[in-house]
């Protein structure tokens, strides 16, 4: 059980009488890359932001190495600094830094001095090619060295699993190659990864299992090549033709 991360059950989610999800079930392994793929509007991002605790599940449990962590007396912060999220819109701090960005929680939640901040902000800033950048503020570069920051910032903190949420949706085309570079990097290191994504050539290449979402439902998951070239209900295969035909 050491390599089990995080155990979904019987998640639902509700906005008044809209449900949004319904009895989701799937595990996070150690290392493992799970890639979440369905049309807008089926749940993804409800369920990843459940996952982080940015909105409160109407039912079921999120296991963190086994403890439950929807119940009132969870530490958020603390709890996010475990798993870490990498937002479709970037969510930067306009008014600092590229550098402090990268700093700024590890100092606020980790309680982290500003010496050590700043040395584990460079590392991570080099390690995704944004190090030229550290003086500059956000409005001064592109959406996908904003995007770069971002999940350098979130692995400042250290995460035992990054959440991604459509982290190419919001980028212009050219600039989508460059960020999946980086993800593609950390998932060869070993980081445990849970992307929602369009991007089903990335999805197939480097996802561990592969999780296809159809009106707030699990439709269908497995490893990629058994999802990608034999799914097995209609409603897989219609979505992913346009994919595979491309």
């Amino acid at each position: 059980m050491d390599d089990m991360i995080l155990e979904i059950r019987h998640l639902s989610k509700s906005f008044g009488s809209h449900e949004v999800l319904r009895d989701i079930d799937f595990t996070v392994k150690k290392g493992d890359v799970t890639s979440i793929i369905g049309a807008s509007g089926s749940g993804k991002s409800t369920l990843v932001r459940c996952i982080n605790l940015l909105e409160t599940p109407t039912s079921g449990e999120i296991l963190y190495r086994g403890q439950n962590v929807t119940g009132p007396k969870v530490n958020a912060p603390q709890y996010r600094s475990h798993v870490g999220m990498v937002f479709q819109s970037f969510n930067l701090f306009n008014n600092m830094t590229v550098l402090e960005n990268c700093m700024v929680g590890q100092i606020k939640v980790l309680k982290k001095d500003k010496e050590t901040a700043r040395k584990r902000a460079m590392e991570y800033l080099e390690k995704v090619g944004m190090a030229p950048y550290i003086q500059a503020k956000p409005r001064q570069i592109s959406g996908g060295q904003k995007q770069r920051v971002a999940i350098a910032r979130a692995l400042a903190m250290g995460p035992e699993v990054l959440l991604f949420d459509e982290p190419t949706s919001a980028l212009d085309p050219e600039m989508v190659g460059e960020v999946l570079a980086v993800m593609r990097d950390l998932a060869k290191s070993g980081l445990t990864m849970l992307v929602v994504t369009h991007e089903m050539g990335f999805a197939r290449d480097v996802s561990k299992q592969v999780v296809f979402m159809d009106n707030g439902i699990i439709a269908e998951q497995g490893d990629p090549e058994t999802i990608f070239t034999n799914p097995s209900l209609p409603r897989t295969k219609e979505f992913l033709a346009r994919y595979l035909n491309a």
